[in-house]
This record gives C-alpha cells, sequence and structure tokens, in this order.
C-alpha cells in the first residue's frame, strides 16, 4: 500500500479531487463538457491580454499576488502555482469606533476572522475563492475511505471571480477583488454573530471602501473602511479593518502528537485511518517552526547548540509608553536560555517595532508580524492568543493583548501580597523599577502561552513552606516550577525572613525548560510523527521522577486535585495559607496610612480593602479544595500505579480544622473600626460574603458525591461524609448556646444551603440548580440527599433544645422552621 510522504489534511486533499481540466487555463477547457454546451449564454467572456488590460501608467507592486489599481478598482494576479496552495487568513481591527468596546472586545489590533483558504479553478473563465475546514483526514488515496471523506468534506465557495485578464504564457490570472475587499464577506470579516452581539446590521456602501491592497513574497494585505448600521444608534459604526493573507508552507511542517503529562494548546481532527475499526481523534500540540539552517543541521545532530532558521520574534507595538518597553522586551528574552535546552540560541527575542521612516511596510496588523499590542483599556488583564496552522499545529503569528490597565492589577496583587515584607508596596503608587519587574513577569507568563504552553496549575505545590522561606533555595529554583501557574508572589514569606525582593517574583524555572525542550527538540531519526511515540512517551517515563517537572491542568482539565490550584503555593496549602492569613493581619492594621494619598480621600483603601477579602476567600478555597479532593497522575498504560487516589483523610481533617479556625470562627481581625467609619461598608455583609463563599465550598453537590465514591474505595480509612457533616455541625453551631450576629449569619447559611441541596429554589437562582439538574436518578443523587436530610434532622432535634438569650432562642425557631417547612 502506498501512503504520502508527509501528513496531508483533508483540506490539501480534496482539491485534487476536482477534474484535472480544472486546473487548466480556461481556454485550455473541453470543450465538448455537457454543463458548457447546454446554455452558451452562461459563458464569461474570454478574459484580455495582460499587457492590453493594464494601462501602460499602471504601477504594479510584486509580491505573492502582484496588484495592480486601475480606474478606482483593485486588481491582483494569481498565479497558477498559487492555485490549490493553503492560505492562512487573519482579520483584524487596525481601528475602532469609539464607545464600541465591549469586555475584552473592540480593541485596535482585535482578531476577529481567521481560516484556511484557497485559490481554486472554476468552470466560465472564473476563479474561486474557497474556505477549507480541516476536521477530518483520510491521508490514504489507494483506499475508498480517502474519496469518502472527501466528497464529504468539500470546501464552501465564498467568492467567485471572473478572470479579467491573463498574461503572456497564461500562467498568471488576473482578478477584480475590490467588491471583495470593499463588501461584507462574513467568511472574511465580521461573523454574524459577532454583529448580532454588537448590535449591527447591514453594511452602508456609501461609507464603506477599499483604503489599500498591497503584496509581500509571501502575503497580501487587505485594508478596508467599513461602516454598519448601529441597531440603536443614529451614528453608524465605522472600522478600518486589515485582513492578511499568508501563504502557507507547501509541506506543512511534521506535527508532534500531544501527550496529556505536558501541557500544550492543540489542533485536531479526526482520523478515518489510524483505527481500522472506527475513527481516531488526534491532537497536534501548537508549536513554531524551529529548525536549524541547512548548514548546521549536522551540527544539530550533534548536540552542539545553533541558531535557527527562522526565529520568533515579537514586535512590540510603537504606541507604548516607553517606560514599559525594556520590561515587556525582557520579560519574551527571559525565554532564550529555555530553548537552549531544545538545541537553539537566540531562538526568541523581541524588538522595538520599525519607524516609518525605517520601514514604510511594516504594519501591526501584518499577519507575518508578532507583535505585543498595547491597548487603552481599563481591562486590568493581559491574554497570549497564537494562530497556527490546522494542518500540522505549526504556530504562524501571535498578538499578545496588553490591556494598559493590567499594571493595577499587579498593583492590588503584589500589595496584598507582598506589602507585610516589602516596604515598596506600601504605595498605591509603586516605583516604575518594581511596576517595571511585575510587567516583566506577566510578559513571560503570557510569551509562554504564545510559544504553546497551557497553565501548569500545579507547578505551586512542590516545594515545601521551608522551601519558600529559604533564600538560597529560592534563588536557585524560585517559589514555584513554572512560570505558567498562576503563581503570582510568594506570600509565604514572613516579615523577619530577610528575603530579597527579587526572590517574590514568579520566573521561569524547571517545568517550562522541560516542556519547551519536550516540544521543541527535533529528533531526525524519526521520519513521521507517528514514529516518535514511543520515544516521547519514555522520555516523559523516565522524568516523572522529578516532581519538579510534572504538568497537571487542575480545573482546566476538568481535574478536583488540590495540589493543582490557580494562585496557591506550597503541598500544603493548610501551613502556606495560614502564613499568608498573618500577612493580611499586618496589611489590615495598616492599610489606612500605607493608601493615602495627599489631596484625595479614601479611594485607594476602598480599592485595597476589597481585594484584601477576596484574597482571604482565595485562601480558604485552597483549603476547602482539599476536602473530597482527589490527586490525578495522568499516565500511560506503561507506568504502574493508579492515576486518581482520594486526599487522604489526615489532609481533609487538617484542612477542615483550618477552617474552623480561620471561618467557623469568626475572623473579627478582618472587621476593622475603620471599615464602618470610613468606608460605606457593612460588617455584616462582608462577613456573610465571605461566610457564603466557604459554606459553598463545601456544602457542594458534587463534593459530597467525591466523599461516597471514596468511601466505596477505601471504606472507613477514608474522611466519610457522616464524620463531614459531624464536623460542619460542631464546628457552626457548637453547643446550641449563645449567638452573635456572625454567628448566626453562618448558622442561617449552612441551613439554607443544605435545605437548597433537597429542593432547589429556581427563582433565587441557586448555584446548586445547575448541578441537581444534571444529577440522573442513581444511588449517589440518593445517597446525597440522604445524607443531607439526617444532618437536616439533627439540627432540627438540637434547635428544639437551644440556648442563649431571647435573640438566640428566636433565631433558633426560625431556623426550625426552615427546616419543617422544606
Amino acid at each position: 500500500m502506498k501512503s504520502p510522504k508527509t501528513l496531508l489534511m483533508l483540506a490539501i486533499l480534496a482539491f485534487s479531487l476536482q477534474p484535472v481540466t480544472a486546473q487548466r487555463r480556461p481556454q485550455e477547457q473541453n470543450n465538448n463538457q455537457t454543463e458548457n454546451k447546454s446554455d452558451s449564454k452562461t459563458e464569461s467572456k474570454d478574459p484580455a491580454r495582460l499587457e492590453e488590460f493594464i494601462k501602460a501608467e499602471t504601477a504594479v507592486m510584486e509580491g505573492m499576488t502582484p496588484v495592480y489599481i486601475q480606474d478606482n478598482k483593485y486588481f491582483i494576479g494569481i498565479p497558477d502555482s498559487l492555485i490549490g496552495r493553503d492560505i492562512l487568513m487573519v482579520t483584524r481591527m487596525a481601528e475602532t469606533p469609539a464607545g464600541f468596546r465591549a469586555n475584552f472586545f473592540g480593541y485596535a489590533g482585535d482578531q476577529i476572522n481567521s481560516g484556511m483558504l484557497r485559490f481554486e479553478m472554476g468552470p466560465n473563465n472564473n476563479i474561486f475563492l474557497t474556505k477549507v475546514l480541516a476536521r477530518e483526514q483520510s491521508m490514504d488515496s489507494t483506499q475508498a475511505m480517502y474519496y469518502n471523506v472527501v466528497r464529504s468534506n468539500r470546501p464552501a465557495i465564498i467568492a467567485s471571480f471572473d478572470i479579467k485578464a491573463l498574461n503572456a504564457d497564461s500562467t498568471l490570472s488576473l482578478i477584480d477583488v475590490t467588491d471583495l475587499v470593499k463588501g461584507d464577506n462574513e467568511s472574511l470579516y465580521f461573523s454574524k454573530r459577532q454583529k448580532k452581539s454588537s448590535k449591527m446590521t447591514n453594511l452602508q456602501n456609501d461609507k464603506s471602501y477599499v483604503k489599500s491592497v498591497k503584496t509581500f513574497p509571501i502575503n497580501t494585505e487587505l485594508r478596508s473602511i467599513k461602516s454598519f448600521t448601529h441597531q440603536d444608534n443614529d451614528d453608524p459604526l465605522t472600522f478600518e479593518l486589515n485582513c492578511s493573507l499568508v501563504l502557507l508552507p507547501k509541506e506543512p511542517m511534521q506535527p508532534r502528537y500531544f501527550d496529556e503529562r505536558v501541557g500544550y494548546f492543540t489542533s485536531n481532527y479526526t482520523d478515518f485511518d489510524k483505527n481500522p475499526q472506527g475513527i481516531k481523534p488526534v491532537r497536534m500540540i501548537a508549536r513554531w517552526r524551529l529548525e536549524p539552517k541547512p548548514e548546521d543541521l549536522e551540527k544539530y545532530k550533534k548536540g552542539e547548540l545553533v541558531e535557527p532558521a527562522k526565529p520568533i520574534v515579537f514586535f512590540i507595538d510603537p504606541t507604548t509608553p516607553k517606560e514599559w518597553v525594556p520590561y515587556l522586551i525582557q520579560g519574551v528574552n527571559d525565554w532564550q536560555p529555555v530553548f537552549e535546552k531544545a538545541g537553539f540560541k537566540n531562538a526568541i527575542y523581541a524588538l522595538e517595532a520599525p519607524s516609518p521612516e525605517e520601514d514604510p511596510s511594516w504594519s501591526l496588523e501584518d499577519a507575518r508580524n508578532s507583535a505585543i499590542v498595547y491597548k487603552p483599556s481599563t481591562i486590568a488583564n493581559a491574554s497570549g492568543p497564537h494562530v497556527s496552522d490546522p494542518r500540522s499545529g505549526e504556530i504562524i503569528e501571535s498578538h499578545i493583548n496588553w490591556y494598559h490597565n493590567v499594571m493595577s492589577l499587579v498593583h492590588n496583587w503584589y500589595f496584598v501580597q507582598c506589602s507585610a515584607v516589602d516596604p515598596q508596596a506600601r504605595s498605591m503608587t509603586f516605583p516604575s523599577e518594581l511596576m517595571g519587574q511585575l510587567i516583566r513577569f506577566v510578559s513571560s507568563h503570557e510569551v509562554g502561552h504564545t510559544l504553546g504552553l497551557r497553565h501548569n496549575f500545579g507547578a505551586t505545590s512542590y516545594y515545601s513552606t521551608e522551601q519558600l522561606r529559604n533564600p538560597e533555595f529560592l534563588r536557585a529554583n524560585g517559589h514555584t516550577t513554572s512560570i505558567m501557574d498562576y503563581s503570582r508572589f510568594n506570600f509565604v514569606v514572613q516579615p523577619g525572613d530577610n528575603i530579597p525582593t527579587d526572590l517574590l517574583y514568579p520566573r521561569l524555572s524547571h517545568y517550562d525548560y522541560w516542556a519547551i525542550e519536550w516540544g521543541y527538540r527535533r529528533f531526525y531519526q524519526f521520519a513521521q510523527a507517528q514514529q516518535e511515540i514511543p520515544y516521547l512517551n519514555q522520555w516523559v517515563i523516565e522524568k516523572t521522577g522529578d516532581p519538579y517537572l510534572r504538568f497537571n491542568g487542575g480545573a482546566e482539565s476538568g481535574l478536583n486535585d488540590p495540589r493543582a490550584q490557580a494562585e496557591d503555593l506550597g503541598e500544603n496549602q493548610m501551613e502556606t495559607c495560614e502564613l499568608g492569613i498573618r500577612n493580611l493581619k499586618v496589611i489590615v492594621q495598616n492599610l489606612p496610612e500605607w493608601t493615602k494619598v495627599p489631596n484625595e480621600n479614601y479611594r485607594g483603601l476602598s480599592t485595597l480593602y476589597p481585594q484584601i477579602t477576596s484574597q482571604f476567600s482565595r485562601y480558604l478555597g485552597h483549603v476547602s479544595s482539599w476536602v473530597a479532593g482527589v490527586y490525578t497522575d495522568a499516565k500511560t498504560v506503561e507506568q504502574e500505579g493508579p492515576v486518581y487516589v482520594p486526599v487522604p483523610k489526615n489532609r481533609q481533617k487538617e484542612a477542615m480544622a483550618f477552617l474552623n479556625r480561620h471561618i467557623f470562627t469568626t475572623p473579627l481581625w478582618l472587621l476593622p473600626d475603620y471599615l464602618s467609619e470610613l468606608l460605606p461598608s457593612s460588617r455584616l455583609t462582608v462577613m456573610e460574603n465571605i461566610q457564603k463563599g466557604a459554606i459553598n465550598g463545601l456544602l457542594n453537590v458534587n463534593v459530597l458525591v467525591r466523599m461516597l465514591r471514596a468511601e466505596e474505595q477505601l471504606g472507613t480509612s477514608t474522611y466519610s461524609a457522616t464524620e463531614f457533616f459531624e464536623d460542619m455541625n460542631g464546628y457552626v453551631f457548637g453547643d446550641y448556646g449563645q449567638t452573635d450576629i456572625y454567628r448566626r449569619s453562618l448558622q442561617n447559611i449552612y441551613v439554607n444551603t443544605l435545605c437548597k441541596i433537597i429542593k432547589p429554589d429556581e427563582e433565587t437562582g441557586s448555584d446548586l440548580l445547575p448541578t441537581m439538574r444534571r444529577m440522573t436518578v442513581s444511588i449517589e443523587n440518593n445517597d446525597v440527599k440522604a445524607l443531607v436530610s439526617a444532618e437536616l434532622e439533627t439540627i432540627a432535634k438540637k434547635l428544639k433544645r437551644g440556648r442563649g438569650d431571647d435573640r438566640s432562642r428566636a433565631h433558633y425557631n426560625y431556623l426550625l422552621k426552615t427546616i419543617e417547612d422544606l
């Protein structure tokens, strides 16, 4: 059986099904075709000669598709060599209307569309532009399945062009793209869904036009001004859009298949060949095409460091404030030593964008240019998306979204987590060097995403509390094994530990080096990606003994592993969160002084106090995740041991004791006098919200089901649901005696949450309702409700014997009535 030399996606193969004549010049097609003979009126006028059609004074811009501008029309030439080739389309907004922005969408530089296109020859002197979906594959053309798959995946024709002229040897067809660029083609520009969500309706043709069409060696850029009617406004929404058409490599990059033990983003398709008795889902990791220069190939094979033929280059948006440019560049360049583990030096770097004088053709929207795009936004965030070749997973380009207000985010993080130990953080405005270092760490993290790396939420769970407070250890290892965790800052460090400030920031570490080596090192002994799999599998198995190299995607991977949480620290989070709370107590005591700004009101105090309560709630959440948690370690069949292991009972009991100390016992330190004196805040509301979060994190149907499953698996050696309710009852109600307003709030939340598990309240929009709706009738569902009912019965019996003052007894009577009315 004959197999193709390289992996071909369905998208490529579909074109080869067309009759051979469909790829010839129109005048060479078979004149005896029935469809052409049946109606001669449908035949187009024969194309003119190019030298006659294009006027002598018309200039030509040479490139992938030669461009001619004549009589206010835009023509491009389609060479025969481009017919059937795969072209990546990426459309971005170059300018956006005032007031259009919504959340994360609507900024200059934002991507609105992408896909894989192809020019194809059609009948009657036409050229079609088709949009290809690469979701299914069959690559063996000797088998019937190949034709079956291709016939069921015909590319959509999204535009049709008359051939206006041909060059002398008929190897280049001239088409008019004016209407395509000016018009409202939803396959290239805004989709129906985007227009609906943005309240855009019809395109206003009289207020829309082509701004430019330019071509370069491997890409053509279509820039237009488009005005749309706004559903709720008389003024139109006017955009400047840039559509990039980038020629993809004729030979797709050899893919590397995904391994869930190393965290990469993927491009996916369904393969109809690999499994003779079914289908096989295939996932290819997203990575850049780093390859040695031909003259350095043998050096690379010998293990020498070489420079890649095409390095990864990020340009800094020219509108970026100059003060922060060096730190953004450093965040990119921090990845250089990491790529040396994969055999490449100088593999990645950042540059300031060239000025118009230095390079008039350079454009931020040009899909050949990867960039960090600075956006004038109130959004406190940044993101690192990428565009990849669906045939292979090759990353073609990336535009990192850098929102201006991300600085407020990192300011607040650092203040809340580190101001107890770093005097520089005790201010509403940080020194430029400090803010620059915080920008650098965010830049490094987002660059990691553009390299294909996913969040590794397990990276903060392998260091002990002692190691996190040891300067020698921190200097050698950092406080997390990966920059790709949401590690934030080292909140475990205490006043008096004498840890230098630079050891409080996240940085690239062990896992980052390993993940890049696994994804980017080239293995030339394997001619096909499939042949790499046994080698790569064994390589990962050899590394599993080193916990610093492990990947755990946590909740993003659908897991309930307490070792893989966002913004946590340490292998024992009961210890580390205890230290974090100690620091919060110091900050709360000093918050009015550290947030004051001369001649201003208490804006700083009102901004930072909610950040402190959020951080405290985050600590409670980190700990509550250990209750009914499940350790998850992905494995292949060659590895021994279980994949899923319930968290040991002693760890769960330790977590419950922590919660009893810090939330079931009211944390009055979190309610200083200034809360009601200087801020429009209710102390009870603040505490009630924290209590709700803590109770909901424990009294959750999914948590209770996991407890039942652990009991079935481990018997009496695990933390049972019965023991859990005994502990909760004791922590929340104690001896059913005297109460204060915070204790009554806690008890009320507890009882009402139990009631909603039995009878979800649709009108209140209970968070438990979607979970209950998903639960089918099962013994687990019955057992959960039985356990909750038993707990309510126990509470009811004890409430009848409740003691305390009049208010406490009235409160107990009300809770009793709530249970009895259920």
